[in-house]
């Protein structure tokens, strides 16, 4: 019996079908593709949202010592500066998630010291004695802290002010840093929300400070 040609058609077709799927399947055996993998952070964008993250943290800490007896104007700013700082650590470490890092900084600041702005910058404050070396400006002292919790109402308001003023300084210094050297991307955006943020938070924390008869921190 005579195989009608549109069936040889279709039985051609379905042969050439299998080869191209069987010989895309042995390709990578014989001929491995190599795909270059963009990294999603840059080693300066990392180390900046490492120190960035840790800085944040330290805001925390502050403002978790406030006493909830000073002027409701001080509270206020202070669940303004706790809210956005909270939502910056999140999209920070969603970023080094993303990007398969731990969240624990390796080498702390050394992005930041390996610019030439960053000479002369502000004075470093260590969190504790122990890491003083690596310690971020506007950091401030554990005996700072200590005086902080036990403070109350006036002196609570001041020393509160003082403190995170010189933090969002220091934060200032390093968001200018990472601005500097970053072309372009969401993290370089970021450090410049922070500095207009922080910057307009660190004025009207100045003038508080001047209500109050006292001067930020050098």
């Amino acid at each position: 019996m005579t195989v009608p040609r549109s069936v040889k058609a279709v039985a051609l077709v379905a042969a050439a079908l299998m080869l191209l799927v069987l010989g895309a399947a042995l390709r990578p055996l014989f001929a491995p593709e190599n795909h270059t993998q963009t990294a999603v952070l840059s080693e300066t964008e990392i180390g900046f949202v490492h120190d960035m993250a840790a800085h944040h943290q330290q805001a925390l800490f502050i403002l978790a010592r406030l006493s909830p007896d000073v002027d409701p104007a001080v509270t206020r700013l202070a669940q303004q500066i706790d809210d956005v700082q909270r939502t910056e650590i999140g999209v920070m470490l969603g970023w080094l998630r993303l990007a398969g890092v731990p969240p624990n900084s390796r080498t702390p600041m050394a992005w930041m010291e390996a610019s030439p702005s960053s000479a002369g910058d502000s004075h470093h404050h260590p969190a504790t004695p122990e890491t003083e070396a690596d310690a971020m400006p506007g950091i401030a002292t554990t005996e700072e802290l200590e005086k902080l919790s036990a403070a109350r109402g006036f002196d609570a308001e001041v020393l509160f002010l003082q403190l995170m003023e010189r933090h969002h300084r220091g934060g200032i210094a390093m968001a200018q840093v990472a601005d500097t050297l970053l072309e372009s991307g969401p993290v370089k955006q970021s450090a410049r929300d922070m500095i207009n943020t922080q910057s307009q938070e660190s004025g009207l924390m100045t003038l508080m400070l001047g209500q109050r008869g006292a001067q930020p921190l050098h």
